[in-house]
Parts: C-alpha cells; structure tokens; sequence
C-alpha cells in the first residue's frame, strides 16, 4: 500500500532525530549544510528595479524597503497574484479580498515605498515568477534587477532564472529575504523548519535531476 505524504514527511522526520541523537557531532553540520544549500543570496549592486516574489511574503516587503533605503534602486516591483478558488469565490459574492501583490503592495506604501509596479503573471509559483519576469524585463528595457526571494528555496529559484533568462539581456541577482523563519543553521529543531527543509530540498533534489546542466 502507497504511503501518503503525510507519513513519508513522519519518517523523515524520525530519521532526522534518530542520526542527530546517535551521532550529534556528525549530524549538525551535516544538517547545516543541506540547510544553507537552500538558501542563496548574492551580492546586491545597485539596479534598475528590485523585484519582490509573492512567497518571500512581508519579509520580502521588509528586504526591499531596506534596499531601496539604501539607494540600491528607485522603484520596486511585485508579481501579480492569479486568482484561486476562494479569491473567485470572494468575488462571486461581491466581497472585497486582499491578494498577495495587494498586501504587499500596501505593506510597502506603509514603509514609504509608494512607486510600485505590478508584473502580470499567468501561473503561480517560482517558474510561473521566472517565466513571467523573463519577457517583462526585457519589454520594459530593465536591464539589472534585484529579485527579493524567500530564503528557504532562493537557491532552487537561482536555477529556475538561469533557465528562463538565458539569452536575455537582463542580469538577474537574487537575495534571500534576511527576516526568514527559515533558519538554515538550526532548521531540524522546529516543525516548520524540517517541514520546510524536506519539502524544498525535495524540490531542489528534484530540479538537478530534471535539469542538471542549471547552474
């Protein structure tokens, strides 16, 4: 019998705390470093735009008003949100909804951010977010961004850009939102952390298979 994913992720996770009490002084480091294999944040230069992915959430809105204090560009960017199921259903009923673009929006007009752009996007997650900011930026004449990413899967998203902005005149930094849940140092101690380590390095295991000439 198939196991579901709930079980898989309650072996995992058993696994994880049977190696760190049986050999501690192996499995930290071990551990450290499939943590900050998920996370990468290169150095910032100044840009035409920074550009705020919809899963980095409020850290990311706290990073680039911290950028963009800093000079590091003068406007910023966020990506549309595609409507789900309760949003349509919001709508249906005639009540209002905040979508992720819209509160981030309004999170960064309260930091004093008000020129904000939005990027049409047709798909949800990171290779919608590549595959949309690819012939934006190019159609807009941007020529160096700042892409503000969630920490935990900035380094699978390096990849997905790599991919997608190839050929493009673009250049493409990415930086880890700094005010993360994630903590690549420390992830296996919490539920959420090793509930979000197993899942994005899954993600990220997969990519290199799918894709093992991304860089």
């Amino acid at each position: 019998m198939r196991r579901s994913g709930g079980s898989a992720a309650l072996i995992v996770v058993a696994a994880v705390g049977l190696i760190i009490a049986a050999v501690p002084s192996v499995a930290k480091p071990l551990l450290r470093a499939a943590g900050r294999a998920l996370v990468l944040s290169e150095p910032v230069a100044p840009a035409d735009l920074i550009v705020i992915t919809t899963d980095s959430g409020g850290a990311g809105v706290l990073q680039a008003a911290d950028l963009m204090h800093e000079g590091i560009a003068s406007r910023v960017a966020v990506f549309t949100d595609p409507p789900g199921k309760e949003d349509l259903e919001f709508s249906r009923r005639g009540l209002p909804y905040e979508d992720a673009a819209a509160r981030q929006i309004r999170q960064l007009g309260s930091l004093g951010i008000k020129d904000v752009v939005k990027i049409p996007r047709d798909e949800a997650g990171s290779g919608g977010e590549g595959r949309a900011l690819a012939p934006w930026s190019e159609q807009h004449g941007i020529r160096s961004i700042i892409l503000v990413a969630a920490s935990d899967h900035s380094r699978r998203l390096r990849r997905v850009l790599d991919r997608d902005m190839k050929d493009r005149p673009t250049r493409v930094l990415v930086q880890a939102e700094r005010y993360s849940g994630f903590d690549p140092e420390c992830w296996w101690q919490t539920r959420g952390g090793l509930r979000t380590a197993i899942i994005e390095l899954e993600k990220l295991a997969l990519d290199v298979v799918l894709h093992p000439l991304s860089f």
